[in-house]
Protein backbone atom coordinates (compact mmCIF):
# COMPACT_ATOMS: atom_id res chain seq x y z
CA UNK A 1 0.00 0.00 0.00
CA UNK A 2 1.42 3.14 -0.66
CA UNK A 3 2.62 5.89 1.89
CA UNK A 4 -0.56 8.27 1.26
CA UNK A 5 -2.69 5.52 1.16
CA UNK A 6 -1.95 4.01 4.38
CA UNK A 7 -1.74 7.50 6.39
CA UNK A 8 -5.27 8.07 4.75
CA UNK A 9 -6.53 4.83 5.76
CA UNK A 10 -5.23 5.35 9.13
CA UNK A 11 -6.67 8.67 9.46
CA UNK A 12 -10.15 7.96 8.36
CA UNK A 13 -10.40 4.87 10.38
CA UNK A 14 -8.61 6.37 13.95
CA UNK A 15 -11.10 7.68 15.52
CA UNK A 16 -12.85 4.40 15.63
CA UNK A 17 -10.27 1.95 17.20
CA UNK A 18 -9.23 4.59 19.11
CA UNK A 19 -12.67 5.45 20.82
CA UNK A 20 -11.40 4.22 24.74
CA UNK A 21 -10.42 7.26 27.16
CA UNK A 22 -7.79 4.53 28.55
CA UNK A 23 -6.30 3.57 25.16
CA UNK A 24 -6.05 6.89 24.48
CA UNK A 25 -3.51 7.88 27.74
CA UNK A 26 -1.69 4.84 27.09
CA UNK A 27 -0.79 6.40 23.63
CA UNK A 28 -0.47 9.96 25.27
CA UNK A 29 2.30 7.85 27.08
CA UNK A 30 3.80 5.62 24.86
CA UNK A 31 3.64 6.81 21.33
CA UNK A 32 7.10 9.65 23.21
CA UNK A 33 8.42 6.75 24.13
CA UNK A 34 8.33 5.14 21.09
CA UNK A 35 9.53 8.13 19.23
CA UNK A 36 12.41 8.56 22.03
CA UNK A 37 13.23 4.89 21.26
CA UNK A 38 13.48 5.53 17.46
CA UNK A 39 16.20 7.80 17.79
CA UNK A 40 18.15 6.54 20.08
CA UNK A 41 18.46 3.51 17.87
CA UNK A 42 19.66 5.58 15.13
CA UNK A 43 21.87 7.78 16.67
CA UNK A 44 23.40 4.51 18.45
CA UNK A 45 23.95 2.87 14.95
CA UNK A 46 25.43 5.92 13.76
CA UNK A 47 27.50 6.23 16.94
CA UNK A 48 28.40 2.46 16.42
CA UNK A 49 26.53 1.92 20.05
CA UNK A 50 24.96 -1.22 20.53
CA UNK A 51 23.65 -0.69 23.78
CA UNK A 52 22.01 2.70 22.74
CA UNK A 53 20.58 0.94 19.40
CA UNK A 54 19.83 -2.08 21.89
CA UNK A 55 17.97 0.29 24.36
CA UNK A 56 16.19 2.28 21.89
CA UNK A 57 14.74 -0.91 20.18
CA UNK A 58 13.70 -2.21 24.00
CA UNK A 59 11.98 1.32 23.80
CA UNK A 60 10.04 0.81 20.84
CA UNK A 61 8.86 -2.42 21.60
CA UNK A 62 7.72 -1.39 24.75
CA UNK A 63 6.07 1.34 23.95
CA UNK A 64 4.13 -0.87 21.03
CA UNK A 65 3.26 -3.67 23.73
CA UNK A 66 1.65 -0.94 26.18
CA UNK A 67 -0.30 0.11 23.01
CA UNK A 68 -1.57 -3.46 22.10
CA UNK A 69 -2.99 -3.67 25.57
CA UNK A 70 -4.34 -0.44 24.74
CA UNK A 71 -6.03 -1.93 22.15
CA UNK A 72 -7.52 -4.51 23.88
CA UNK A 73 -9.78 -1.73 25.64
CA UNK A 74 -11.55 -0.83 22.49
CA UNK A 75 -14.12 -2.09 20.70
CA UNK A 76 -13.32 -2.18 17.29
CA UNK A 77 -9.86 -3.38 17.05
CA UNK A 78 -7.92 -2.51 14.27
CA UNK A 79 -7.49 -4.17 11.09
CA UNK A 80 -4.73 -7.22 11.39
CA UNK A 81 -1.49 -6.53 9.44
CA UNK A 82 -1.01 -8.21 6.38
CA UNK A 83 2.49 -8.48 6.62
CA UNK A 84 5.88 -7.91 8.22
CA UNK A 85 6.27 -4.65 6.51
CA UNK A 86 2.60 -4.12 6.43
CA UNK A 87 2.69 -4.11 10.31
CA UNK A 88 6.34 -2.13 10.59
CA UNK A 89 4.99 0.97 7.78
CA UNK A 90 1.57 1.21 10.15
CA UNK A 91 3.24 1.18 13.75
CA UNK A 92 6.22 3.97 12.18
CA UNK A 93 3.79 5.67 10.74
CA UNK A 94 0.56 5.41 13.36
CA UNK A 95 3.29 6.71 15.85
CA UNK A 96 5.03 9.35 14.43
CA UNK A 97 2.22 10.87 12.13
CA UNK A 98 -0.89 10.13 12.39
CA UNK A 99 -0.99 10.00 16.39
CA UNK A 100 0.45 13.40 16.75
CA UNK A 101 -2.10 14.78 14.39
CA UNK A 102 -4.77 13.35 16.09
CA UNK A 103 -3.71 14.87 19.52
CA UNK A 104 -3.48 18.02 17.76
CA UNK A 105 -6.76 17.79 15.81
CA UNK A 106 -8.53 16.83 19.28
CA UNK A 107 -6.88 19.79 20.66
CA UNK A 108 -7.41 22.13 18.57
CA UNK A 109 -11.07 21.02 17.33
CA UNK A 110 -12.20 19.39 20.71
CA UNK A 111 -12.61 22.83 22.63
CA UNK A 112 -14.58 24.47 20.03
CA UNK A 113 -17.48 21.31 19.58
Amino acid sequence: MPIQQLLRTQWADYPRVHASGANFVVHLLTAPVFMAGTVAFFWGFCALSATLSLAGIAAMMAAVAAQGWGHKKETNPPAPFTSRSNALARIFFEQWVTFPRYVAYRAWWGRRT
